[in-house]
């Protein structure tokens, strides 16, 4: 299988509450140019991404209230949050970018990690895909929930600095926590090998052998 065959980019909810929406506007704290920048450059992201022959993955989110879990409600009362990205409405729909035909798409139903989608994790899987890229919002809130997830299961990330940015916390202090947490890469996109699957040595490939090696008992 080539580079580009066992990497896909997960563009992650790029939709309308979370990008344009007064609602969004309100959330984030920064500039709100630096929102546009990064809805830009994910769309780049994307083109290049298909450019290259690599599969581009969609996640959405919806927060219906009969989705949310005991937890997520009290939050949002507590905080007097509204819901966001209801099913059906413009601020779910998707924003600056959008899939091409054929491309699939997955739904997070109030939850932040797309792994908790359905189909997600088997739709990966069956493409023999071993390198996620990251594009999308938040990098503190889905895109980090995504990202840990896919390390501890096993999948090489690589977080497009340019393709995201912070909710809550400083970007820069977020995108050296994934360094350190999970071993991220977490170039622009711009550079050509952020979207190589990391090289595995002999040593890593014997480990693999191994653990996938069934153990017999003698008895």
């Amino acid at each position: 299988m080539t580079a580009s065959g066992r990497t896909a980019l997960v563009v992650v909810d790029l939709q309308n509450d979370f990008c344009a929406s007064p609602l969004a506007r309100a959330r984030f704290r920064g500039d709100p140019a630096v929102l546009d920048a990064v809805v830009s450059s994910a769309a780049g992201a994307a083109e290049e991404a298909r450019r290259r022959g690599v599969e581009v993955v969609f996640v959405r989110f919806t927060g219906d209230p009969d989705r949310q879990g005991a937890s997520w409600r009290l939050r949002d009362r507590a905080r007097g949050r509204p819901p966001k990205c209801l099913e059906g409405t413009w601020g779910a729909e998707f924003h600056g970018v959008l899939p091409a035909a054929g491309e699939a798409v997955f739904t997070k139903r109030a939850c932040f990690d797309a792994f908790l989608a359905a189909g997600f994790e088997e739709h990966l899987r069956a493409r023999g895909v071993e390198h996620l890229v990251f594009a999308g919002l938040f990098a503190d809130v889905c895109v980090d929930s995504t990202a840990r997830t896919a390390f501890q299961k096993g999948f090489h990330t690589t977080v497009l600095a340019d393709c995201t940015t912070a909710l809550h916390l400083p970007y820069e202090e977020v995108l050296a926590f994934m360094r350190v947490l999970y071993g991220a890469r977490t170039p622009a996109s711009d550079d050509p090998s952020a979207w190589d699957a990391p090289a595995v040595g002999p040593e890593e490939e014997e480990e693999e052998k191994c653990a996938a090696r069934p153990v017999r008992l003698r008895g």
